[in-house]
């Protein structure tokens, strides 16, 4: 017979855990009911642990892919939400999103909306998949959000696949590159140390030469202890600091890097254009798809940009202005928003920038990702370069002053 993991209280309030074996969950209840506990949870305890199991795991974007299509044909075809994921529960062979669509499905059967169940799950479903499935809802086209969703999710598969492939041989050429670089400064320099002693006593040693022997001598005297502490301090920066509430100041500091800033900024207007534009398109209020739209920038930043904006728009003013007060969005953005408003077409418009924004953002993306390999070709060249120049310095200035 089957264990099962139960939670209970006691005639006088205790709470109490534990297991017990009985044929049917029925029986389980029956025997709780004969110690005088009252059932507060119940389950077998493999789904028991299962579900601390999957706790913190992640499940890849072409299997949640795979499932948002799914729920999505099942619910085109008639098949009601519950009935659906019980459907794509009992055939998930993923243990993790398994246990996961269990959850939600229990959310779901309490009451909690898809959306509402879905974001107990942080790890697994992110607050664009959120947003855009509480649009759906909202405008009673879930159908169409999370076909959306597994469109999307997929484009950002086939595009991390890319950026992976692109990063390999960058990354290969790091790490064959930073074990040479380490190879020539700790076992390679130090044998020339000795040749240039009576040029440094002088003052006859070029800087490019000394600074290359403090290099090697310091990593050799402190290169393990400075590991160490970069160990430590990492692991003790990750444990110690709440990286929720840094979140909107590293946001800030995203939007602001050099190129990366551009691109950033890029994709997550374009989210929020297309799941505003969605949502207007569908009959949902412009207060509330704002509302909605801002969580789907993914950056806090421009989402507190659309919050304060959505706060002038309840006070009467058109959405391009506050949007242009803020300073985070693209002029010609604002240009056509402040058209389709004028125009009575703002979901037309919004769709369409975001069309624009994401073919734009694909093919910066794709040149930063080019010039990647080039880039640490050079570095690593530049590195190289800089090891051998510093050391026949003083052979070449020897030979010329005989």
């Amino acid at each position: 017979m089957p264990d099962f993991r139960y939670s209970a209280r006691e005639l006088s309030g205790q709470a109490v855990t534990g297991v017990l074996t009985a044929g049917t969950e029925r029986e389980a209840l029956t025997q709780l009911s004969a110690k005088g506990l009252f059932p507060l949870n119940l389950q077998l305890a493999e789904t028991a642990k299962a579900q601390q199991a999957s706790k913190g795991k992640r499940v890849s974007g072409r299997l949640l892919a795979t499932f948002y299509t799914q729920l999505a044909d099942l619910l085109r075809s008639g098949v009601p939400l519950m009935r659906s994921l019980d459907i794509l529960e009992r055939q998930c062979r993923n243990i993790t999103l398994k246990t996961v669509v269990q959850e939600v499905r229990a959310a779901v059967a309490d009451g909690s909306r898809l959306a509402e169940a879905m974001r107990q799950h942080p790890t697994i479903f992110s607050d664009l998949t959120i947003s855009i499935i509480r649009a759906g809802e909202e405008g009673s086209f879930m159908e169409d959000s999370l076909g959306r969703i597994a469109e999307f999710t997929e484009h950002q598969e086939e595009l991390k696949g890319k950026v992976i492939s692109a990063m390999a041989y960058p990354a290969f050429l790091v790490v064959i590159g930073s074990m040479v670089v380490m190879a020539m400064l700790v076992y390679f320099v130090p044998k020339f140390e000795p040749m240039f002693a009576r040029m440094r006593e002088t003052g006859q040693l070029p800087w490019a030469t000394t600074a290359l022997l403090t290099i090697s001598n310091g990593l050799i005297d402190y290169g393990l202890l400075a590991g160490v502490v970069l160990v430590v301090g990492g692991v003790f920066a990750y444990r110690s600091v709440d990286w929720k509430a840094q979140r909107f100041r590293m946001d800030e500091i995203r939007l602001k890097l050099p190129g990366i800033g551009n691109l950033t900024r890029s994709l997550g207007v374009a989210r929020f254009c297309r799941v505003l534009g969605t949502l207007l398109h569908n009959g949902v209020p412009l207060l509330t798809s704002l509302k909605i739209a801002k969580d789907a920038t993914g950056n806090l930043v421009l989402a507190e940009a659309i919050g304060k904006a959505s706060e002038e728009v309840t006070s009467g003013k058109s959405l391009s202005k506050p949007l242009m007060a803020s300073g985070q969005f693209p002029p010609d953005v604002i240009e056509m928003v402040a058209v389709g408003e004028e125009a009575n077409n703002l979901e037309h418009v919004l769709i369409s920038v975001a069309d624009k924004m994401e073919r734009t953002s694909n093919r910066q993306l794709d040149m930063v990702v080019r010039l990647l390999e080039p880039a640490m070709l050079v570095l690593m060249a530049g590195i190289i370069l800089f090891i051998v120049v510093a050391l026949m310095l003083p052979i070449m200035n020897s030979s010329s002053s005989m």
